[in-house]
């Protein structure tokens, strides 16, 4: 059943669409995928052919000579065959210009992780795959993106709007950053201020001991100058 939905692998698909070959044993999860992969959120980014065994995963890519998928997309615990050796297997079809690879697993290993990527995975997601891990699929997969004309890009048009337009199509995420920015730049400013604090706080007394000096000196000169015009009239 599941070699009958990769023999539409040779369907033809619309160009830069990614064509996935789905291998995983469980049902669920390979439903799972298949849903998010053809949900409404991925704008018909994706075409999955799903099979459940590595083997029949090489015989698809035997058949198709690797030239009809852009990415294969495997889970690593499967009888028979793991997606650790598929991924070998895979690497060694075309060592010039391999089909990119991601593992997925439900158990997120450190050691397990870094053996996949060593033979040559593109990435190693923990499953169920979710939403947030479709750019990832994306990131790695050979084909060209399908080029999205519903959204506009923002920052091709923030020179020619207005300043209040510009920081209308600002995002919260961009709001909060040029926030701290100002925060930053106010805290750094106060740090330099407390620096040349001291040495304001030693010009100030100096001259207030300069202005008290002066101060003590005319009323010693008028004293005197009197003291000595009385002295003299005597």
């Amino acid at each position: 059943m599941e070699m009958a939905a990769a023999a539409g692998g040779g369907v033809e698909v619309e160009k830069g669409v990614m064509r996935v070959l789905l291998v995983d044993d469980s049902p669920v999860d390979r439903r799972v995928a298949q849903l998010l992969l053809s949900s409404d959120s991925c704008a018909g980014s994706f075409h999955v052919i799903a099979v459940d065994s590595a083997k029949k995963a090489m015989e698809f890519l035997g058949l198709k000579d690797g030239k009809a998928i852009d990415m294969v997309l495997t889970d690593y615990c499967m009888p028979e065959m793991t997606g650790y050796d598929l991924l070998k297997a895979i690497k060694a079809l075309n060592p010039l210009k391999p089909i990119p690879v991601i593992v997925m697993s439900s158990e997120d290993e450190p050691q397990r992780i870094s053996r996949c990527l060593n033979a040559g995975a593109e990435d190693y997601i923990v499953k169920p795959l979710q939403s947030k891990d479709v750019q990832r699929l994306r990131n790695c997969s050979t084909a060209r993106p399908k080029p999205n004309k519903a959204v506009p890009n923002r920052k091709l048009l923030a020179p020619l709007l207005p300043p209040s337009a510009a920081g209308a199509t600002a995002s919260p995420s961009g709001r909060r950053a040029s926030l701290a920015g100002v925060a930053m730049v106010l805290h750094s400013s106060s740090v330099e201020l407390s620096q040349y604090f001291p040495l304001l706080l030693k010009l100030v007394v100096l001259v207030y001991a300069v202005l008290c000096v002066g101060e003590l000196l005319h009323r010693w000169s008028s004293g005197g100058g009197c003291s000595l015009s009385a002295r003299w009239c005597a």
